[in-house]
């Protein structure tokens, strides 16, 4: 080994030993006489001495490091002066007065500093992650990627699960996002398919006697991307046999206190709290809530078909709703420019205006109150609970209008107003989503989640009458407002399953086209089963209270689903195509 101990590792029980250190010049300070390198790796900083007395060629090599240089440096451990000692680091009591130093590689001036606090643009770190990857905060994350992969492995194997890989080159089933694809140059004119998940696999090893597992999976989708996703990620993949929903729902809420002790130190009461989707959609107006905070969505269609005020008066006469929120105390904090802007923002959700009023004693404030009697006005404070100093915020619309635009609406105000801890871990449980979605482009029928999903069993007699009313066992794990797992008991039964595709207007030679190789494995005693996958990313993103997922992988795509540290996507050679039987037909302005 080139070095004996690392750059955080020394302490003041080290005093008098003779040390070897390696890694990175992270700053130096030359004072004429003596010259300080703080010298970095992952575990630490370390501050080095470097004294003429020691050795003039030594010392000269010494004043020619600079930031990023890579040295060895051998001396001995000395504790540092009382008005000298840096608490802000552990090894802040220590200096290591060199006898020794190899210069083991220089370095360009990097973009850079992986210690500074004013970063680039995230295109040129990306660029240069090499570089990126030595600031401290990344390395912390990927450490605690590592830790929380570990936790979970243990975990499950301490609960019977086998942990086994799936194909990552398989068949195209496009029934979600768009795949990946690979072309075959021994099959010509044939692809496979990179996987958007190993949904199909991990129901057959089900039905092959496996009844419980686990992987830590790499997936696929050709997707808009957005800081929380990624087109390759990676997602801890469940299935087990012979199980319920609630079997499901238990074993991960016992990963999930697991994770949060292991991480944080703090103790999960369980079982999680659980919402149906129909709960979650009237309070929150999103399938994902953040319940770090309050403020409820409210309907007050009642006072607003009675008031004076046309647009919420003619949205309820046409079948819409008017629903608002409370930001309490918010009153003085927002200005009417800053209230335009938040009009804009939900604008964005298809919202046409917002409503508002600041309460008074007794009253409400806004350019539209006089639209509402006194009466009309205590009704809505009543309605709102609210109290002098709050601000109400109303959308009328589209059911599924006020749903997004008052949601996110919602997420930005619990934010702006900081009416939580960031680095708290909150998870819940959203259920009973509903089977299908009707699609208004396409008049069809879409699976909410995917074409597998088991019917609520009361529910299964209205697949042909009232398919909306169906209820699907499907579930998703909710943390802190982002979806982090979601997952659903399985059809076992090939009848219900091509009940639900007849339902989908997929028929049976299309989906044995589609599906045929599982649909053949239903056939031959499928246990009844169930699954769910989490995203690994996204709880890792979670866990460092970060909100950008690029911040927890390694080496991460840009938005446009670029890799602008390799280069990739690229060209390539035309005998690479010719043997792929591969023409290329880009416009030329591409």
């Amino acid at each position: 080994m080139l070095r004996t101990h690392t750059c955080g590792e020394l302490r003041l029980e080290n005093v008098g030993e003779s040390v070897t250190v390696c890694g990175w010049v992270d700053s130096w300070r030359d004072h004429g006489g003596l010259v300080f390198i703080d010298l970095r790796d992952r575990y630490g900083l370390t501050q080095v001495v470097f004294n003429p007395d020691e050795g003039a060629e030594m010392h000269e090599l010494a004043r020619t490091l600079r930031n990023e240089f890579v040295i060895q440096a051998t001396g001995q451990v000395v504790k540092r002066p009382d008005g000298m000692i840096n608490e802000d680091i552990e090894t802040g009591t220590i200096d290591v007065k060199a006898t020794s130093l190899e210069l083991l590689n220089k370095s360009l001036t990097p973009p850079f500093e992986p210690g500074t606090s004013d970063l680039p643009n995230e295109e040129l770190r990306l660029k240069h992650r090499f570089v990126d990857l030595r600031r401290p905060t990344l390395q912390k994350a990927l450490i605690l990627r590592h830790e929380i992969t570990k936790s979970i492995r243990d975990y499950f194997d301490e609960n019977g699960f086998l942990d086994i890989e799936t194909p990552i080159m398989g068949r195209s089933t496009p029934e979600g996002a768009r795949d990946y694809l690979v072309p075959s140059r021994v099959h010509e004119g044939c692809f496979y398919a990179l996987p958007q998940s190993p949904q199909i696999f991990k129901q057959i090893l089900m039905v092959a006697g496996f009844d419980r597992y686990m992987q830590v999976a790499r997936c696929f989708r050709d997707e808009d991307l957005r800081a929380d996703r990624q087109p390759e990620f990676t997602q801890i993949d469940v299935e087990m046999a012979f199980v319920e929903r609630d079997d499901i729902l238990g074993v991960i809420d016992g990963l999930i206190a697991r994770l949060v002790k292991d991480v944080r130190g703090v103790n999960v009461s369980l079982p999680l709290p659980r919402f149906t989707h129909a709960d979650v959609m009237e309070r929150f107006g999103s399938d994902k809530p953040d319940m770090r905070f309050d403020m409820e969505l409210v309907d007050v269609g009642g006072i607003a078909a009675e008031c004076d005020f046309g647009v919420f008066k003619n949205t309820i006469g046409g079948g819409g709703r008017v629903r608002g929120l409370n930001a309490k105390g918010a009153a003085e904090k927002y200005s009417r420019k800053m209230i335009d802007e938040l009009t804009a923002y939900v604008g964005e959700y298809g919202a046409k205006g917002l409503a508002f009023f600041r309460v008074q004693e007794g009253k409400l404030d806004s350019p539209i109150a006089k639209f509402f009697s006194e009466e009309h006005q205590k009704a809505l404070i009543e309605k709102l609970g609210g109290e002098p100093g709050d601000l109400l915020f109303f959308v009328a619309d589209k059911e599924a209008v006020t749903s997004a635009a008052l949601a996110n609406l919602r997420n930005r105000l619990g934010k702006e107003l900081e009416l939580y801890d960031p680095m708290e871990i909150n998870a819940c449980w959203v259920i009973d989503f509903p089977l299908v979605s009707w699609n208004e482009d396409e008049q069809r029928w879409d699976a909410e989640h995917h074409p597998f999903c088991y019917p609520v069993n009361e529910d299964i007699p209205l697949l042909e009458s009232d398919p909306d009313k169906v209820r699907a066992q499907s579930y998703d794990l909710v943390c802190n407002g982002y979806e982090a797992g979601s997952g659903s008991v399985r059809i076992h039964d090939p009848a219900v399953q091509q009940t639900v595709f007849d339902l989908l207007g997929i028929s049976a030679d299309e989906a044995e086209r589609r599906f045929g190789f599982l649909l053949e494995a239903l056939r031959y005693g499928a246990p009844p089963h169930a699954g769910i996958a989490l995203g690994l990313d996204r709880w890792v993103m979670l866990m460092c209270g970060d909100d950008n997922i690029r911040d927890v992988i390694a080496f991460p795509k840009t938005q446009k689903a670029a890799d602008l540290l390799s280069g990739a996507p690229s060209t390539v050679d035309e005998r690479q195509l010719k043997e792929l039987h591969i023409k290329i037909d880009v416009p030329e302005e591409t």
